[in-house]
């Protein structure tokens, strides 16, 4: 087993965190005071607790965060924005796109937190954690962006939403 491994892999996933928020932040402006944009805005602290469990854990392992990974993972969502074009989160499109892309990343904090569950018993800075907590909240997390990412999908794609431009 190697410690590298796995402050490698944590830091890669506090840098898709750092991405994630990036990018709840811009879905969220233009649905300012709307249900999506307050749901928006909690997952956004759901997401900052997260983060909170991953540099704690750093700090158990002694190593620190690495901040050229999560500067790359900031550039890396703005330089998003011209792909997905989401830069206008308010066009359905970019609004699809844009839950798409964090439903990708809940899905890759979910499988962390599989992955950390399996070797928790050969790594004494993972007791503790409540693994099906965890999980569940990812799950959690998970489903209310596939619902926002259906209803945008329905916007975006359905041929009467050219009509209505």
């Amino acid at each position: 087993m190697s410690i590298n491994n796995l402050t490698t892999y944590l830091n890669d996933h506090l840098a898709g965190s750092v991405m994630a928020l990036e990018l709840i932040k811009r879905a969220a402006k233009p649905s300012a005071g709307t249900p999506l944009a307050r749901s928006l805005e909690q997952l956004h602290g759901e997401i900052e607790e997260d983060q909170t469990v991953v540099r704690d854990l750093l700090r158990r392992l002694d190593v620190s965060e690495n901040p050229v990974k999560k500067a790359a993972a900031w550039i890396a969502e703005k330089a998003g924005r011209v792909k997905i074009d989401a830069s206008d989160t308010s066009d359905a499109l970019g609004r699809l796109e844009a839950l798409e892309t964090l439903k990708l990343g809940i899905v890759g904090k979910l499988a962390l937190l599989v992955a950390l569950e399996q070797v928790a018993a050969e790594i004494p800075a993972l007791a503790g954690l409540d693994f099906p907590a965890l999980q569940r909240r990812a799950q959690d997390q998970h489903d209310r962006v596939e619902v926002w990412r259906i209803e945008a999908a329905r916007e975006a794609l359905s041929p009467t939403a050219d009509a209505l431009r």
